[in-house]
């Protein structure tokens, strides 16, 4: 209990957990993170003399150690949850006002930076000011859709390595994520998804240097 109460007031970048505890053993202590929205995207690395790797990782841990403790493997494993140097910055394109506000409040306090466009044409005016990290990009939208967007940032060399994560309610058919596949690195279906795959999403993509691969879909 203690190690929760700690959590909601420091909100630190990793968790180290033991399982053999007293009065709350470390797999209770994994599911009230997970079940707490406030905790749920803060990666969980357990440490212990139990040798559960498959229980952990099915749990949502980031990552499982066996007692005794490989120092190197330790440094790894909490390196890639390290902090960057600056704030992440996103661009947020879409053209709903609510949906950017619900977005944005899911995203603040993350150390990352959210800067905000209404349409394609906007969001490539701000991509000449500023090249983001990574952009949220929604497929329908008046003037300029994501479509539009995605082959423009692939027509641009400066900005082809940006990795794209489109936000739809589109049902998308193998023609559209045809027009996709080469430019964008996640679908996410609105209503569907929970905030918490939207977070470890943008990190996994972050640590991943923003490689292209393949659209994959969590609507699945």
């Amino acid at each position: 209990m203690d190690g929760l109460k700690l959590a909601k007031e420091l909100r630190p970048t990793a968790i180290t957990l033991d399982v053999l505890m007293p009065d709350l053993d470390g797999w209770s202590v994994l599911a009230a993170l997970r079940q707490d929205a406030e905790l749920a995207d803060i990666p969980v690395i357990m440490i212990t003399i139990v040798d559960e790797h498959r229980r952990g990782i099915a749990l949502g841990a980031a990552g499982y150690l066996t007692k005794p403790i490989d120092r190197e493997r330790l440094h790894r494993l909490v390196g890639r949850y390290r902090s960057p140097a600056r704030p992440t910055r996103i661009l947020l394109v879409e053209d709903d006002q609510i949906q950017r506000e619900r977005v944005r409040g899911w995203l603040e306090g993350q150390q990352w930076i959210v800067q905000e466009a209404e349409n394609g044409r906007e969001a490539l005016a701000r991509l000449q000011a500023d090249k983001p990290d990574l952009i949220l990009l929604d497929l329908m939208m008046p003037e300029m859709d994501g479509f539009a967007v995605v082959a423009a940032l692939q027509k641009e060399p400066g900005w082809r390595d940006i990795p794209v994560v489109v936000i739809t309610s589109l049902d998308l058919d193998a023609a559209a994520r045809e027009r996709l596949n080469s430019g964008v690195q996640s679908v996410l279906v609105k209503d569907t998804f929970r905030p918490t795959e939207l977070v470890d999403r943008i990190r996994r993509l972050m640590r991943q240097g923003g490689e292209t691969s393949a659209v994959s879909s969590l609507a699945s």
